[in-house]
């Protein structure tokens, strides 16, 4: 198991007013992101825990490229990988960001 964790600066803070969203399922091929919004409106916090050991410079490319693209300023993302390949990462990443844009009910 391996613990990777990236922190970035975003242009803006994240969309909406939801605290926290889940999506994706810890299983072969995908996995689990939580979202938080817990930090200041420019900072990015990404966690991984991850059985595929050795990515850790692919993750590094995923995570850049999302933070450039989404700017999810204020979130903290836990994800827990089920060996995902890079465009599943980046389909439940922006699946999140699009989750806690939406405000709450």
């Amino acid at each position: 198991m391996e613990d990777l964790s990236f922190h970035h600066q975003a242009r803006t803070r994240a969309g909406g007013t939801r605290q926290m969203a889940i999506i994706g399922v810890v299983a072969s091929g995908n996995l689990e992101v939580l979202a938080e919004r817990v930090l200041p409106e420019t900072e990015c916090l990404l966690e991984i825990k991850t059985a595929a050991e050795g990515f850790g410079e692919v993750w590094d490319a995923v995570v850049a490229d999302f933070v450039e693209r989404y700017s999810p300023g204020g979130l903290k993302f836990s994800i827990n990988d089920g060996g995902a390949r890079p465009d599943t990462v980046s389909l439940r990443l922006a699946q999140a960001v699009r989750l806690m844009a939406e405000d709450e009910q």
